[in-house]
């Protein structure tokens, strides 16, 4: 597996701890939007030196192929990110399996980055780490997350009660799974 990849518009990358500043000013951007959905971040989390120890461990997790977050750039803008999808709990064996994560700024949002994004990491989860299945766990009130992971052609397979505490109250999430060979993908290598 690259730690580079590109699609028609987009650069994907594992960065590493000299991006610290970038990510934390995407963090920060979207802070508002991204803290309805996530779960209550350390104090610490909106500071350089947090994020530079974040992207050591992601860096170090990807090289062990247990963990894998890419960055996305603009093609051609490449100190500014605009989004991000992750691979997690990643499961060999008789699973084969992972868990997605995505966010984007919201600048970016209604232009299928995340979209484009997510095909290119689908392709690399079941072409080059040869997984079988990935799911995604989604808040019922996310609309857009839910539509755009229903048109790629994950499928609603049940409510994942109580889940996640957020902000401390526990959440349920809708748990949506595609396997590969299956979905609306086209051609995901492109």
């Amino acid at each position: 597996m690259d730690m580079s990849y590109q699609t028609e518009r987009l650069e994907l990358k594992i960065l590493t701890d000299t991006a610290a500043a970038q990510v934390l000013r995407f963090y920060l951007d979207n802070q508002e939007v991204f803290e309805e959905y996530e779960t209550d971040r350390p104090q610490q989390f909106y500071t350089e030196p947090f994020q530079k120890l974040l992207l050591q461990s992601e860096y170090n997790l990807a090289i062990k192929q247990a963990s894998f977050r890419f960055w996305v750039f603009e093609k051609g803008k490449p100190s500014h990110v605009i989004g991000t999808v992750s691979f997690h709990n990643v499961r060999r064996g008789f699973h084969q399996s992972c868990e997605m994560g995505y966010k984007f700024d919201q600048r970016y949002w209604g232009r299928g980055y995340a979209k484009e994004s997510i095909l290119k990491c689908i392709w690399i989860a079941f072409e080059e780490l040869k997984l079988h299945r990935i799911e995604a766990y989604v808040l019922a009130e996310n609309t857009a997350s839910r539509k755009l992971l229903e048109g790629i052609g994950f499928r609603l397979e049940g409510i994942k009660r109580q889940s996640v505490k957020m902000h401390g109250v526990w959440r349920d999430h809708e748990l949506y799974g595609l396997v590969a060979g299956e979905g609306n993908l086209g051609k995901l290598d492109r």
